[in-house]
Formats: C-alpha cells, sequence, structure tokens
C-alpha cells in the first residue's frame, strides 16, 4: 500500500488571534513545536521517496488565510519543493473541491499519515472524510495542532480529538493515532 504525507494548513497566519494575549505565545510556541516535529517527518518521507502534500487554505479577502497575502503562505520550514503537491481548499474538507483524491490517486496512495492544523476542523473533517472515501490513516498525535476555543484550551482539543479519533473506522478503512517518533516511512 503506498503512502503519502499530508501536512494540512500550516501556513504563517493559522493561529493569528486564536489566542488571548496571554495565551497566544504559548499557541505559537506549540505550533512551533509542532512544524518542527513535521518538518522531520518531511524530510524522512522524502528520504524514503514517500509522496507529500501540502494542503493550503485559499481565504477570502480580510480572512487572516486570505489568498497572495504573507498570512496565507505556507510556512518557511514547510514551504514547498520539488516533488511536493500542494492542493488548494476553501473549506475544512481537504477533499471537498479539491484535486487531492485524484492527485492520490495518481500515485495509487491508500495510506494518509496526517498532520498539520486546526485539530478539531480542517484535520478532524480531513481524516474523517479520508476514512470514509477507503483510505487508512495515521494520524501523527503530536503533530497536529489548533488554538484555545471558548472553553477548552489547544491542548485539551488536539488530547480529545487524539482520543476520539483513534481506532476511528469506515469500512475496513481506519484512523491510528501515533506520536511523530513512532512514524516511520
Amino acid at each position: 500500500m503506498t503512502t503519502a504525507l499530508l501536512i494540512i494548513d500550516v501556513q504563517n497566519a493559522i493561529l493569528s488571534g486564536k489566542g488571548t494575549p496571554e495565551r497566544q505565545p504559548i499557541l505559537d510556541a506549540a505550533l512551533d513545536s509542532t512544524v518542527s516535529r513535521l518538518q522531520s517527518l518531511r524530510a524522512d518521507a522524502r528520504s524514503a521517496g514517500i509522496p507529500v502534500v501540502l494542503v493550503q487554505h485559499d481565504g477570502a479577502p480580510g480572512h487572516r488565510l486570505a489568498m497572495n497575502t504573507d498570512g496565507w503562505a505556507i510556512r518557511p520550514e514547510l514551504s514547498p519543493v520539488d516533488g511536493d503537491t500542494v492542493v488548494h481548499k476553501k473549506s475544512s474538507d481537504s477533499f471537498f473541491e479539491t484535486d487531492l483524491a485524484d492527485r492520490l490517486a495518481e500515485r495509487g496512495v491508500m495510506h494518509l499519515i496526517v498532520g498539520g492544523c486546526m485539530t478539531q476542523f480542517c484535520v478532524d473533517t480531513t481524516v474523517r472524510r479520508a476514512v470514509s472515501l477507503g483510505y487508512d490513516v495515521t494520524l501523527i498525535a503530536d503533530g497536529h495542532t489548533t488554538g484555545d476555543s471558548g472553553t477548552l484550551d489547544f491542548a485539551d482539543i488536539v488530547a480529545h480529538h487524539n482520543e476520539t479519533l483513534d481506532d476511528f473506522d469506515a469500512g475496513n478503512a481506519r484512523i491510528l493515532v501515533r506520536p511523530a517518533a513512532d512514524i516511520q516511512f
């Protein structure tokens, strides 16, 4: 089964304004740590000849991820390099009205290793949709993050999704949640 590394919405302004002034530095530090793990996994994937797919959210004018703005750009640590595939989306679901499924089919991919942002929106929606489409998914437990919500801090949201999504299935496809250190290509 061919595998691909799928990195969702790791863009410059993804967490801008998602925390109180006191919490924003904590969110930013968590994102930096997540990006570092994803950068390492991307290097490992590339060394192993595993396709890397970067998903970029195309926000509307005025949105923090408005197209063609600095906030919209993929973080420099994960900027596309030769051989990477970039898929553009406008909703939480990386498959909805995109060419992601076609790009994966071109490479015979049926297993996705997934990380990125925002846990409860784009990551959750994409991995659930992937399983319903027949892909096996490994969600990188420490490779996705988000901002605080009104009642939960980002760490609680990440922990909840790791617990909820582990062993989630549809037919024969399933999601397994594993830390970055346990992922080998």
